[in-house]
């Protein structure tokens, strides 16, 4: 199964944040099992350590960066994306550029907890606990 993780679960996961990150751990934990591959949009690389920076410092943010990567798999954005993204009816642009991503990579779901943002999607959106529930 193929996953694009929205920006959300990664920092639940890293951030433990409550009440999400149980969920968002054992994904990434799946992930790393091989039972799944995901996904993050290239964008949410740098947005996720801005997060990590602001929470853990700059040393502990490499870090989390560095740890992210060895699990998750990037999809570049080019301008074309970001044309894409434009022409879909998306209320949030940035919701529109994850689900741009995840047709790149023909990805089965968007995991997220923001399911309503990506109403319309190609891509299916899912909670953490949905996907892993088909894994």
């Amino acid at each position: 199964m193929k996953l694009l993780l929205d920006v959300n679960i990664v920092l639940d996961a890293v951030l433990e944040r409550q009440p999400w990150f149980i969920e968002a751990a054992k994904l990434l934990d799946a992930v790393e099992a091989g039972e799944a591959t995901a996904f993050v949009a290239g964008h949410t690389v740098t947005t996720a350590h801005y997060f990590f920076r602001k929470a853990l410092g700059i040393g502990d943010a490499a870090a989390a960066v560095a740890a992210m990567l060895r699990v998750l798999e990037v999809v570049p954005v080019e301008k074309a994306d970001f044309f894409h993204a434009a022409a879909l009816s998306a209320r949030d642009f940035e919701d529109a550029v994850q689900m741009v991503c995840a047709l790149k990579v023909g990805a089965d779901y968007i995991v997220t907890r923001d399911e309503k943002g990506f109403q319309g999607s190609a891509v299916p959106a899912r909670s953490p606990g949905a996907v892993l529930a088909l894994l």
